[in-house]
């Protein structure tokens, strides 16, 4: 007599823990801010450090870039530059070990002598990778092979402006479509590219693009995507390009730019932006959009998206070279909660039990993400100074880049 029931059970386990593992590994870092564009990871961290600080897994010399990391399918993809070329680069996670590299030529050249190499992190679905280099670049390639799926280049086929420090809007896949901040001229503002060839889907507005990557979401029902451009925010649907709402919010100073991606809860949406414009929250409703609060000085966002947690903003507030503020701001009012001043500019990523500050100096803090005031939980200078790109967060490991240096830091819990 066959026993059925014992093979059952342990084939149920074996197909349970093996979904256990799909769902972990296919969550990694495979987009600017993570799975869910919101900057948040579901890891559970290690709080409790040496006097040395968290290990440093490994680290290896990479070239020039702003572009952080993505990490997926145990792979790490980094965009950087080397001499003349942009280099899309594809490595092990476990490493650092080069498994494949797709480079061309770029002649991008900063008007202010800042890096040269590309700004927005590779957006990784599938075995597709797209990479947005500051020159307007835009390539498809096989994840497993590195090999060129197709190109287009931006400025020249929809006229679109360098702007003060290059094209650095991470695109963002709906569907089969791939969005993009273009700011394109005549009626070619946001594109949306076919995954299959790159062929042009829809394209629509006039504004320039910001430094804000698009996010997608759905409220009332309706499946929306969202751009902060230049000008400020448009929504529209992603799958027609058609424009269903906008709302004005930039600087009247023409040497400004809106940086910080837009955060939803709800029917509602945050924006933040510097240079003396400030933040607001907007409801979007079937009449459009309605402002809910609005201020200046409680978090006015840089560069950096701050994380939304329980109702409670955590973000930077100030320019970067001003030394902003840490601050803990209630979503639903914009009231200040409590703010830690002139701690200097960084990046922030939500973990589980944790917010991941990585500040432009190398240290790299841990503080517990509460309304109850700034409480720091852990700290140690990891990285060398000069930090301007967003690190990732994946299965427990956070990978960060210098100028030139590439990190993986063991940030593990023991009892995950």
């Amino acid at each position: 007599m066959i026993h059925i029931f014992p093979v059952i059970v342990r084939l149920v386990a074996v197909v349970v823990l093996f979904c256990g593992f799909t769902s972990r590994a296919e969550e990694g870092w495979p987009q600017f801010l993570g799975p869910r564009r919101d900057g948040t990871s579901r890891d559970v961290l290690n709080l409790k450090w040496s006097q040395e600080g968290p290990p440093v897994l490994w680290k290896r010399e990479v070239g020039q870039g702003f572009a952080g990391p993505a990490v997926a399918g145990g792979r790490v993809i980094l965009y950087h530059r080397a001499a003349d070329k942009d280099v899309l680069e594809c490595m092990e996670s476990t490493n650092g070990a080069t498994v494949w590299k797709y480079e061309t030529p770029s002649t991008y050249t900063d008007d202010f002598g800042f890096d040269e190499g590309p700004r927005a992190v590779p957006t990784v679905v599938g075995d597709e990778v797209y990479a947005l280099g500051a020159d307007g670049l835009l390539s498809s390639v096989q994840l497993s092979s590195g090999k060129l799926r197709w190109a287009v280049k931006l400025r020249e086929k929809f006229a679109a402006d360098k702007g003060f420090f290059g094209i650095a809007s991470a695109p963002i896949i709906s569907g089969e479509l791939l969005l993009v901040n273009v700011g394109g001229k005549s009626g070619n503002g946001l594109v949306a590219f076919r995954r299959v060839d790159g062929s042009v889907a829809w394209h629509v507005g006039n504004d320039e693009a910001g430094y804000s990557s698009p996010v997608l979401a759905t409220i009332n029902s309706e499946d929306l995507a969202l751009f902060f451009t230049r000008a400020g925010l448009t929504v529209v649907r992603p799958k027609s390009g058609e424009v269903i709402a906008s709302f004005p919010w930039r600087s009247r100073t023409h040497g400004s730019v809106n940086a910080a991606t837009p955060l939803v809860s709800g029917d509602q949406i945050f924006l933040s932006s510097s240079y003396e414009t400030g933040a607001v929250v907007l409801r979007y409703t079937k009449s459009g959009l309605e402002k809910v609060w609005s201020r200046d000085g409680v978090l006015s966002s840089h560069y950096a998206t701050s994380i939304l947690r329980d109702g409670f903003l955590y973000g930077f507030d100030g320019r970067q070279e001003q030394r902003p503020t840490l601050t803990c701001v209630k979503f639903a009012t914009g009231e200040s909660v409590w703010r830690q001043e002139s701690i200097g500019a960084g990046s922030i990523i939500g973990a589980a039990n944790a917010l991941v500050v990585m500040m432009e100096t190398g240290e790299l803090l841990l503080v517990e993400p509460t309304s109850g005031g700034f409480k720091k939980l852990a700290q140690a200078q990891v990285l060398p100074n000069g930090v301007r790109a967003y690190p990732a967060l994946a299965d427990g490991s956070l990978y960060a880049r210098s100028k030139n240096q590439l990190y993986c830091v063991d940030l593990r819990s023991a009892n995950r």
